[in-house]
């Protein structure tokens, strides 16, 4: 319980600056709508105007749990108005990409340590691709691949492996370069061939960089999904929501999809750790 306080105190510190916003922000409306009645508002009556409008610039942290719960639990999970059935779409891209992002990412790692060529070639690309906003390459992806005849989940897969391919390329070009010099050392007086050291040695060393890279990019992998499904008008998916709920004005909607990506995220980085903690425990590695 002592360890809860810190924690307690950000997420009431949190809370309560986001009331704070929403009667800041939403209180004009409030004495608009009084001034047109020709009546005054106190600060007990601004405070609950603002706390229950339908249209809100800033919606109360209530009011999106009210949401969540609306379209997560008294939704049925198969219909087109549940959050779990716009989660599983967007998840089911982002699991798809961060599979191929983090593949190419470790043989692009294991390609940049064993060979120099690609250390100076392909590094450096890496790295300026990352530079391109993913806005930008979004619609040329879908478009590009449509043209093609590829739709469907594939070309929000792709956009999801672009971006969460670079932080695996760098974690695991750090983690295979972790070993020091004895340890290689050692390895060469044992005649060990490259393939041996990789596999004896590099590989196991990575492991902790591996599993922090990839908490990295499946988040990354995620924001990748829902920014593939904004310029193609997609009808499902939490890109989707937010994209409806700008077009009516719904902002408790943009809010509730909001935290349901933020919950999706931090239960897909929650399963990588706790298959790092049973890895590394294994390894007999501390954390």
């Amino acid at each position: 319980m002592k360890n809860a306080w810190p924690i307690l105190t950000v997420v009431i510190s949190l809370l309560a600056i986001w009331y704070a916003g929403a009667v800041w922000m939403n209180a004009q409306w409030v004495r608009d709508q009084a001034a047109r009645a020709g009546t005054t508002v106190t600060v007990s009556q601004l405070f609950i105007g603002t706390m229950n409008l339908d249209r809100p610039v800033l919606p109360a942290p209530h009011q999106v749990v009210m949401e969540l719960w609306k379209t997560v639990v008294d939704t049925s999970i198969t219909s087109k108005r549940s959050l779990v059935y716009h989660a599983w779409v967007t998840l089911s891209a982002t699991l798809l990409g961060f599979a191929i992002g983090t593949t190419a990412g470790v043989l692009l790692a294991v390609g940049i340590v064993h060979n120099r060529a690609m250390d100076m070639s392909v590094m450096p690309w890496a790295i300026a691709s990352q530079t391109i906003p993913i806005l930008a390459i979004a619609p040329m992806v879908i478009v590009v691949m449509s043209a093609i005849g590829i739709t469907g989940i594939v070309p929000k897969a792709m956009i999801s492996a672009y971006l969460s391919f670079f932080p695996v390329v760098v974690g695991m070009v750090k983690g295979l370069r972790s070993p020091d010099a004895m340890q290689t050392d050692l390895l060469r007086t044992y005649n060990a061939s490259a393939t041996q050291t990789l596999w004896r040695l590099r590989w196991p060393a990575s492991m902790p960089y591996f599993f922090t890279s990839l908490k990295v990019g499946v988040a990354a992998a995620l924001v990748g999904a829902i920014v593939g499904e904004l310029p193609t008008g997609a009808v499902a998916g939490l890109g989707a929501r937010l994209l409806a709920g700008s077009y009516y004005g719904q902002t408790v909607q943009i809010w509730s999809a909001l935290v349901m990506a933020a919950l999706v995220a931090a239960a897909l980085v929650g399963i990588i750790g706790v298959v790092q903690r049973a890895t590394l425990k294994r390894m007999g590695m501390s954390r």
